[in-house]
């Protein structure tokens, strides 16, 4: 959540979101028109696009050189690409395919998979827990998880009565989040056993589409936004018997007084918490309009990010300890002229303490790819599966250097 990018009828942009009062234009590109996905690995110079021109092509670009690493071809209409250090996983309407990203290798082709017209799925940040999920079913709410690393499938999570609409997963990839087409009720499961771990009732007056579903980097919340003008903040509160597995939480950057006054609810019933209220709101002035959210650290205080599909950025002050209404303190204008960050070399590292990837950062080694298991020979043609045409990459992809894949905490 220290990035954002957006594509438009004239290409695609990148900003950094590293301040509240000024967005910096990390880059901007006019090449490929009408871009409806652009996804960046993490702050590096790995960025993503396809383009109603060509629905069925996925381009990777390295953007700070300016040079194309490769383009894959597909069968239909590309709908969503997730990625991580680990894997880049493109999906389309009855199929998944799960990509090496150290060298573009496609490994597992998952085809015959439910009708999936928006393309839902989520993949872990955290390249260790390279855990796929996404709908397993077109009737109910099930999730069918699937171990990106060992390319095998790992469990089936029957998650909402209804068809989902939304899946997350925390930063370690040992939480999921999803929601269903009602989006009354957002549930939170362990990974990867699938057991039922929070249960939010987002509201029952009406029936939303519930646009984005994210936790904070540190897991102790989680946000949903609508096609409504509501954002609701949930908070989790620790498990009685919860291991310490989570990175340090928000309240730690507001000071030990907030430490102190975390609440801890009494043992829980069957192992799973449920909560009716939302633990702090935000109310956009605008409603119906598609947007995602972030909950993120910025100079050192929690934030609560908001994008509209109109081209705007909403940044709102979130209170770690009492919640409540968020304050909106800036909005930004995406589609205007962006001031580009006049050094390009610090990009990528600003100022520490800047943000809590940043924190994490300091703390952490890059870890070997060496030992990660999931690399198959045959590339995942096995039993008859098609490869789909594609142009490879003439050798590993190699960006500027290995910084520019921020440590993950394991």
């Amino acid at each position: 959540c220290s990035s954002l990018a957006i594509g438009t009828t004239t290409g695609y942009r990148l900003f950094s979101l590293s301040s509240v009062e000024q967005l910096d234009q990390v880059h901007e590109s006019n090449e490929i028109p009408d871009v409806y996905i652009v996804e960046r690995l993490f702050s590096s110079s790995l960025v993503v696009v396809v383009s109603h021109a060509k629905p069925q092509q996925m381009n990777v670009y390295h953007f700070k050189k300016g040079t194309e690493i490769c383009n894959y071809s597909y069968s239909s209409n590309i709908l969503s690409i997730r990625l991580n250090r680990q894997r880049l996983v493109v999906c389309l309407e009855e199929s998944i395919y799960i990509h090496n990203i150290k060298d573009m290798k496609l490994l597992k082709t998952i085809l015959d998979t439910p009708p999936n017209t928006t393309g839902l799925c989520a993949l872990s940040i955290n390249h260790a827990n390279s855990y796929l999920a996404y709908p397993g079913s077109a009737a109910s709410g099930e999730i069918a998880l699937y171990d990106g690393n060992t390319l095998k499938t790992a469990c089936t999570i029957p998650a909402h009565d209804g068809p989902l609409a939304a899946l997350t997963f925390n930063s370690t990839g040992s939480k999921l989040a999803s929601a269903s087409e009602k989006g009354t009720v957002i549930r939170v499961f362990s990974i990867p056993g699938g057991q039922k771990l929070y249960e939010f009732r987002r509201g029952m007056k009406r029936y939303v589409n519930i646009s984005s579903l994210v936790f904070s980097m540190d897991s102790q919340f989680l946000c949903a936004s609508s096609n409504t003008e509501t954002v609701h903040v949930f908070k989790l509160e620790h498990l009685t018997d919860s291991r310490p597995e989570e990175p340090p939480t928000w309240s730690g950057y507001m000071g030990k007084m907030f430490q102190a006054a975390t609440n801890y609810l009494p043992a829980q019933v069957s192992g799973m918490m449920n909560q009716d209220r939302a633990f702090a709101t935000v109310r956009l002035n605008i409603s119906g309009q598609r947007n995602i959210c972030a909950l993120s650290t910025i100079q050192k205080l929690p934030r609560l990010l908001v994008t509209t599909s109109d081209g705007h950025l909403y940044i709102y002050n979130l209170d770690p300890q009492d919640g409540g209404e968020c304050v909106l303190i800036k909005k930004h204008s995406l589609l205007g002229s962006g001031k580009m960050e006049e050094n390009k070399e610090n990009n990528l590292q600003p100022p520490l303490p800047q943000s809590y990837a940043a924190t994490v950062a300091r703390q952490s080694t890059v870890p070997s790819t060496s030992t990660m298991p999931g690399y198959s020979e045959d590339g995942g043609a096995l039993r008859g599966e098609v490869i789909p045409e594609h142009e490879f990459a003439t050798g590993p992809v190699c960006l500027d250097d290995e910084n520019e894949f921020p440590p993950v905490s394991i």
